[in-house]
């Protein structure tokens, strides 16, 4: 049987920017049919989402997934608590870091991977505005010199 490769749905654009990313896990999602097919359809929303681990189990917050239009009485909150499928070795490593360190769980992307939605986890420590206006800087002056090079070259 052949992989099919993963397709991104849904992406977490302020996670990079608010966060430094030190480790990134992969998780499974319990969905209901109809998240599914909304999931299918791109109509996922990862801005204020965030993991918690709570008895040994990792639960996403947050994640906003619309109602599927076809979906009738079959829908589910758009909200709600979703429930994580890691291993207990990843799960365990977690509880360490996010109770120890301080770290957070952040939800990086949502994408699709041989039929199957998994979300791309990241544990991260909290920009500093400072750091925010720092990378900010870096990001344009790397810019510049790319665009100096550019027009060297021609």
């Amino acid at each position: 049987m052949g992989t099919k490769g993963s397709k991104v749905v849904a992406r977490n654009k302020k996670a990079t920017h608010d966060y430094h990313i030190e480790e990134t896990f992969e998780a499974g999602i319990v969905l209901t049919g109809t998240e599914i097919k909304s999931i299918r359809q791109g109509r996922v929303n990862l801005q204020d989402a965030y993991a918690r681990v709570n008895n040994g189990e990792v639960f996403v917050v947050g994640m906003h997934i619309s109602p599927f239009e076809q979906g009738n009485r079959y829908n589910v909150d758009p909200t709600r608590t979703r429930k994580l499928l890691m291993h207990k070795k990843e799960i365990n490593k977690l509880i360490g870091q996010t109770k120890i360190k301080g770290l957070t769980l952040i939800p990086l992307d949502l994408h699709l991977r041989d039929g199957f939605a998994k979300l791309q986890l990241a544990l991260g420590k909290g920009k500093k505005q400072y750091d925010k206006r720092a990378s900010a800087a870096k990001r344009d002056a790397d810019r510049m010199i790319e665009r100096k090079l550019k027009e060297q070259n021609r």
